[in-house]
């Protein structure tokens, strides 16, 4: 398994948060905190999901589905479920019953959490790894980080308004750069 918010510390990202969809006070304050954010922010929102169930042990799954396979229903149609919502507080663990009768652990991060330090995020991520545990909240801001537009130097005005003149060198530019190849 892959953790996303591990991938995206690794990857120096500037954002790194996770939430879960049942709880949706906070995937509403992550959201918001990701589009504030001036560079690139990574959102992990585990979400359950009642179409699909792919261990290999379930009946459910794509390889006993393939097994199994007779056209006899219209598979357009997904039954309806009852929303998984979940409300804990801060620091608080929570286990979360799945529609398939799986659960996992949910803690929701504290105040006592510095989502300025990198490292601590990442070690934070390892244990809760280990634990089979994911740990909701922001877990990494970088604000210091400049942004794509910064990094690159780009301009703020969108290239397809800019005329030929800004776009093309002069041909005295052009000459001298084709001197300096000689």
């Amino acid at each position: 398994p892959i953790d996303l918010c591990l991938e995206a510390l690794v990857a120096n990202c500037g954002f790194v948060a996770r939430s879960f969809a049942g709880d949706p006070k906070q995937v509403v304050s992550i959201l918001k905190a990701a589009f504030a954010h001036r560079g690139t922010a990574v959102v992990d929102i585990i979400s359950p999901c009642v179409t699909f169930n792919n261990g290999d042990e379930s009946t459910k799954g794509y390889t006993w589905g393939k097994a199994h396979d007779e056209p006899i229903n219209d598979i357009s149609y997904i039954a309806p479920r009852e929303e998984i919502l979940v409300d804990y507080a801060e620091g608080e663990t929570k286990e979360v019953e799945m529609h398939d009768g799986s659960r996992i652990l949910l803690r929701k991060l504290g105040k006592d959490h510095d989502p300025t330090d990198r490292m601590s995020a990442i070690r934070l991520l390892e244990e809760a790894q280990s634990k089979q545990l994911f740990v909701t909240g922001i877990l990494y801001v970088d604000e210091s980080r400049p942004s794509l537009v910064e990094a690159m130097r780009m301009t703020q005005v969108p290239l397809a308004t800019l005329n030929e003149s800004y776009l093309r060198p002069s041909p005295e530019s052009l000459s001298a750069i084709m001197a300096s190849m000689a």
